[in-house]
């Protein structure tokens, strides 16, 4: 039963990061987001074989049928992040599953949506070294919401803590105080909005864990792109919200608590 819950859940995250392809790519452009999938040069329409998440990647071998462009490998990395993440998010609860169905499905709804918008916001930042406020809005507005219905079990309709409260305040606060000092040197604003929300997604102690390993990872990519490109320097700017997302899930699924005596 455990083998098919994980293929479905798979095959649904393809699905899911095939959308968010489009969402990523049509973002902030004159696009909307219906409409059918085309090749981003020559706007050829995709046939339903081509639209296949990473197969039909393969099977095209990277590139447009049409005028033979080699196809972004954006979309497969994308497909292949979503389908782990939703994977990451069943196993966690997978024992509500078994249990209750209602519940697990509304805690897999909220997570996997959280996680989603997230995944989008990092890989704008990768491309344009920005963070869309707009996504940043909704994804702060949602984790609030959340604070009064999720905790780390899952669905669990609750009055917040102080500690949930100030949770994403707190955390926000020394990237705050980076950009202010640095005048967006060392760290970005977006990069203080988006903490607000991480804070109030994951809570207090697994946030703290979640930003010493950004910072670790950071610095280890950071290192190994000046070393291995001559593009990069010490004064080259690097995203971080994707390091920051990547901690804050990591310290999610894996339930890490560096700071538990504090917090």
């Amino acid at each position: 039963m455990t083998l098919v819950l994980t293929i479905i859940f798979f095959i649904f995250g393809l699905i899911v990061g095939s959308f968010l392809n489009v969402v990523i790519f049509r973002y902030n452009t004159s696009k909307n987001l219906g409409g059918r999938s085309m090749c981003m040069v020559c706007q050829k329409k995709l046939h339903w074989y081509e639209l296949f998440p990473i197969f039909s990647f393969l099977f095209l071998k990277g590139r447009c049928k049409g005028c033979k462009t080699k196809i972004s490998i954006q979309y497969p990395l994308i497909e292949s992040a979503t389908a782990l993440i939703f994977l990451g998010i069943f196993f966690k609860f997978q024992d509500l599953f078994y249990v209750n169905t209602f519940i697990f499905s509304v805690t897999f709804i909220y997570y996997a949506a959280m996680f989603s918008i997230l995944l989008v916001i990092s890989m704008y930042d990768i491309k344009h070294k920005i963070i869309p406020d707009a996504l940043v809005l909704i994804f702060g507005v949602c984790t609030f919401i959340g604070l009064f219905f999720f905790s780390g079990y899952g669905f669990n309709p609750h009055m917040p803590s102080v500690w949930e409260f100030m949770s994403g305040l707190v955390i926000s606060a020394p990237f705050a105080l980076l950009w202010l000092v640095s005048s967006g040197k060392w760290m970005g604003l977006g990069d203080a909005k988006l903490a607000v929300g991480l804070g109030w997604l994951i809570g207090m102690s697994r946030i703290f864990s979640s930003v010493v390993f950004s910072f670790w990872s950071g610095a280890i990519v950071g290192l190994l792109l000046m070393f291995l490109s001559k593009r990069y320097s010490i004064k080259s700017e690097i995203p971080f919200a994707p390091f920051l997302v990547l901690g804050v899930f990591i310290a999610f699924i894996f339930e890490i608590h560096l700071f538990q005596v504090l917090f």
